[in-house]
């Protein structure tokens, strides 16, 4: 019998004593009607904004940058080999395109998903009315159409193969616009080198991006007409652009790329250089960096307002139960064990902000992601829309960071407690 009752004691003895008076004081009806309750909950109502500005924040800042370097990277992919002698110019130095890692780049380094050739060349197109200088990149039959098929919005892709030399082209919308071209309608295009030359294109599709930086100067032609403009030989071309899976692996996987191709030459002895999206647009990267700030100042200073809100409600708690502590330490219940009941507690009114935060935070954030009901400046910005990106590993680490940061923040008010004295609050009570 004694062994029976010492089991049962030890089974239902064995209870986190702090744990139970913070339930019971956060939950019980009688302490939500508290004088502390409106305090309390405007600091669960500054949690709650904090999160829900931080999300919105970070869900901005991530999908803007993803947005501005996919369509970046469209234009001209993640990775070029280029000839050494270069420059900034779209007239470009010839390379051969008989290349050791040429075409099968993608299978030797893990991370590349596709090689691909190019070449460009200014020109300017010419119509009866109007006149626009633009820039053909030339394509080969290995292109990758995904991102132009994304965002075509008229016509179709054309077919460029390694035997006939097609006359279809791609323009932007904006350059369709300016020049009052559509589909179907055929254009005289001029090229001055030595003498000025001339071809005549046809119209496929019209692609919108969006960036306008990039939509009023690019159209895609087959590159057998900048080979020949050119008069370079039939396996010359500008350069390769590899595209990669991941962009956060572009630094590491350019230094793979420049140990294969970087320190070797073609076979007519030119010097091969290797560079990324980052050093040909430096000015669009840079800007994107700076946003990363940006963010992080946001952050820092939401979670400093919520934590100095709940400092406050911590404060009213403790004021407002001084005679429950006077008791509770009457009772055997040292400062340690009474600051654990203050600092659930807490931590049960911080959840709960972060619970309506959340709710909120990514209510609005999917909203705009379904509806870009709110718009930007095309010129400033380069794209029409706020853009929404969604990590749920972002929003994670947003509300752990917050929770973690916010209880480190309350440790040293509820030290307080230490300074109440048992005799005088139950005598005063």
């Amino acid at each position: 019998m004694c062994i029976k009752n010492s089991t049962f004691a030890a089974k239902y003895t064995i209870v986190n004593t702090e744990l139970f008076i913070a339930k019971r004081l956060t939950f019980d009806k009688e302490s939500k009607a508290s004088f502390s309750r409106p305090i309390i909950r405007i600091a669960i109502i500054g949690i709650a904004l904090g999160l829900v500005v931080m999300i919105i924040s970070v869900a901005v800042v991530t999908g803007f940058k993803n947005e501005i370097r996919k369509r970046v990277v469209g234009f001209g992919s993640h990775i070029h080999i280029i000839n050494f002698d270069s420059n900034i110019s779209f007239e470009t130095q010839p390379i051969s395109k008989k290349q050791d890692f040429y075409p099968g780049l993608a299978d030797s380094i893990e991370g590349i998903d596709h090689i691909q050739i190019f070449a460009t060349k200014p020109g300017i197109i010419k119509t009866d009315k109007d006149i626009e200088g633009v820039i053909v990149k030339g394509i080969g039959s290995d292109f990758d159409w995904h991102f132009f098929n994304e965002n075509l919005v008229e016509g179709h892709s054309f077919n460029v193969n390694d035997t006939l030399t097609s006359n279809e082209v791609l323009i932007s919308r904006h350059i369709s616009n300016l020049l009052g071209l559509e589909i179907k309608d055929e254009f005289a295009m001029f090229f001055i080198d030595r003498q000025p030359r001339a071809r005549r294109f046809k119209i496929a599709g019209i692609y919108e991006t969006s960036l306008e930086e990039f939509d009023k100067q690019f159209i895609l032609a087959d590159i057998k007409h900048i080979i020949k403009l050119n008069n370079w030989k039939d396996d010359e071309i500008s350069g390769f652009e590899i595209l990669i899976s991941d962009y956060r692996d572009i630094d590491y996987l350019t230094r793979q790329v420049h140990e294969i191709a970087g320190l070797s030459f073609d076979e007519d002895g030119y010097p091969l250089k290797v560079r990324n999206i980052k050093h040909k647009y430096p000015q669009i990267f840079d800007w994107l960096t700076l946003l990363d700030m940006n963010v992080l100042v946001i952050l820092i200073l939401m979670v400093v307002v919520a934590g100095f809100n709940m400092v406050s409600g911590l404060i009213i708690l403790i004021l407002d139960r001084t005679n429950m502590i006077g008791i509770l330490k009457s009772l055997g219940l040292n400062n340690k064990g009474i600051r654990k009941i203050f600092l659930y507690q807490s931590a049960f009114l911080i959840t709960k902000g972060l619970l309506w935060g959340n709710l909120i935070g990514i209510l609005l954030a999917f909203i705009q992601y379904k509806t870009q009901f709110l718009q930007l400046d095309q010129a400033s910005y380069f794209i029409d829309y706020v853009p929404v990106n969604f990590n749920i590993l972002y929003f994670i680490l947003l509300n752990a960071g917050t929770l973690l940061i916010t209880l480190t923040m309350l440790v040293f008010p509820s030290l307080i407690i230490a300074n109440i004295s048992p005799s005088r609050t139950v005598r005063f009570n």
